[in-house]
């Protein structure tokens, strides 16, 4: 499956962290980004934007990245999309749950905006890779 990375749905309910991962994303990255600014947002619009890959914000109000991640994977459309949590809680054993709950990958916040579509790509390539 030779799939190229094109659409990103970001969910992340900070407008500053939101303008700077669209600049990164898609003026340096070339990637076409939803932004949703809440799980809830990221429900309703996952499904008919049709992401390759999910990125999320693990603290939300509301509902969080993890919660947000288990009802988009019940989804069928999105159960085997790849998802990858944006957060500065990275103690190991903090990386490993998110990993058990089905993200592939974890980005440290804060991020460099300037290798941020790099890294996001590096993450694609590696799951994609994965067989």
């Amino acid at each position: 499956m030779d799939k190229m990375l094109s659409r990103i749905l970001y969910v992340e309910d900070e407008p500053d962290i939101q303008v700077v991962v669209r600049l990164a994303l898609e003026n340096i990255g070339g990637f076409t980004l939803e932004i949703c600014s809440s799980g809830k947002e990221a429900l309703e619009k996952a499904e008919a934007f049709g992401p390759d890959l999910i990125l999320l914000d693990v603290m939300m109000p509301d509902l969080d990245g993890p919660s947000t991640l288990k009802e988009l994977q019940n989804k069928p459309s999105l159960k085997d999309v790849p998802a990858v949590f944006m957060t500065a809680k990275v103690q190991p054993q903090e990386v490993a749950h998110y990993k058990e709950i089905g993200a592939v990958d974890v980005i440290i916040k804060p991020f460099d905006p300037t290798t941020l579509s790099s890294q996001v790509a590096d993450i694609w390539e590696r799951w994609k890779d994965r067989d």
